[in-house]
């Protein structure tokens, strides 16, 4: 017959005892834990996913050339100057390829891609829409945009002739792959060129603007020999991005502009997300532990007498802790056992009912073992510590007057 260690087989004891008690305590464990796995991984998918779809079509860090201003001097009778912006025109970044260079060795950037933007329209027939010329080594910038993945015809290929366009473009002047476009620009220079892909990044308005050319080509057509007008980083931590930029800044002389400044409104979204998550962990780990901690001062009380018998028969002060701090870990233990086998579930559930505008998963049931972990540990800490004031509190209990009560 298997003997149990005296402390364990007495907390089991106390357990049987208070059934009651034990499946409300271990409900409201399992509750907590679910609740803080479900939520975590829900926020951080959904987090994650917000992310992909805004930064996976922008660079993480722009470079471009600093605006230059024209100043217009008053009278003589008056000292101040009027600073005026000059009128729109290409601004070629100085010496890029050794800021390119620079860049590149830079610790946290991942990729660099130098490109050339100018505004022009795409002429087809009678229809013309007004766009953004976007001259690009293909090989470099999808390094920084994986553009593959956002095809939904043909290839991202912008070498001699061949354009790559959005779906809205491709509508609005009734074009598909393998037909003939005119782009114009703004100084009437125009060129005639092969569409070889059509992509869509999800947004409508980048869909409609954005035209991919080869970089050799845009210099041309927008009269820009050999230059460029930014340079487009990638790096390695997201949020580390305003760090990586500033220096930047300060070494190039260049306008430097990190996704987390032209979507401060998104930064500060993802922040408050995270506070709540925290806050509602906190709140969650806070009940658990003044509910474990209350049903085992009840039970110190109710078992003062057989607390008092067994120190009597020579259980050390020690023993009598250790029940009931394994009473508080068994609380945890099993708790956090049941709590991820339910937000495994709410997660299955979640999944199904909820999906993106193009019908694909939301939300992956997946379990992230590092938060199922962690809310595990978590929950075993709080079971311990919120059984360590009554185990003391049962532990110094003087057996005689104990048995007296």
């Amino acid at each position: 017959m298997l003997r149990l260690p005296f402390a364990l087989m007495v907390s089991l004891r106390y357990l049987r005892e208070g059934r009651m008690q034990t499946v409300l305590i271990l409900a409201g464990v399992t509750a907590g834990v679910a609740v803080i796995i479900f939520l975590t991984t829900l926020i951080s998918q959904l987090q994650a996913s917000i992310i992909d779809k805004t930064l996976g079509s922008q660079a993480h860090i722009v470079l471009k050339a600093a605006q230059a201003v024209n100043r217009t001097t008053l009278p003589s009778d008056q000292t101040a100057a009027i600073i005026q912006p000059r009128a729109q025109r290409l601004r070629a970044i100085d010496q890029w390829s050794a800021v390119a260079q620079l860049v590149a060795q830079t610790p946290g950037v991942l990729a660099v891609s130098p490109m050339l933007s100018g505004a022009g329209f795409a002429a087809r027939a009678d229809a013309s829409q007004p766009i953004a010329m976007m001259g690009i080594d293909s090989q470099a910038y999808q390094r920084i945009v994986r553009m593959e993945k956002y095809l939904k015809a043909g290839r991202f290929e912008v070498s001699g002739a061949n354009a790559v366009i959005g779906v809205e473009l491709a509508k609005d002047l009734g074009v598909t792959v393998g037909d003939k476009v005119r782009l114009v620009t703004m100084d009437g220079r125009n060129d005639l060129f092969s569409i070889a892909g059509i992509f869509d990044i999800g947004n409508r308005d980048l869909n409609r603007r954005w035209v991919f050319i080869s970089v050799k080509v845009a210099q041309t057509l927008l009269d820009l020999p050999g230059g460029i007008t930014q340079i487009d980083l990638r790096v390695a931590d997201l949020f580390a991005a305003e760090a990586i930029a500033r220096p930047l800044q300060a070494q190039t002389g260049l306008q430097v502009e990190s996704w987390m400044q032209s979507n401060a409104q998104l930064l500060s979204a993802l922040n408050s997300q995270s506070i709540s998550n925290n806050l509602i962990r906190a709140f969650v780990t806070v009940i658990v532990a003044v509910g474990i901690a209350s049903v085992l001062v009840v039970s110190v009380v109710q078992k003062r007498r057989e607390i008092g018998i067994l120190r009597a028969m020579g259980a050390s002060p020690q023993r009598i802790m250790a029940v009931f701090l394994l009473q508080g870990g068994f609380y945890g233990l099993l708790g956090s056992a049941l709590g991820s086998g339910l937000a495994l579930g709410l997660l299955n559930f979640f999944s199904r009912i909820t999906r993106n505008a193009d019908g694909s998963v939301l939300v992956s049931p997946d379990l992230d073992m590092a938060v199922v972990l962690s809310a595990c540990a978590l929950a075993l800490g709080v079971g311990l510590l919120a059984a360590a004031l009554p185990a003391r509190r049962a532990a110094k209990l003087d057996p005689v007057q104990a048995i007296r009560v």
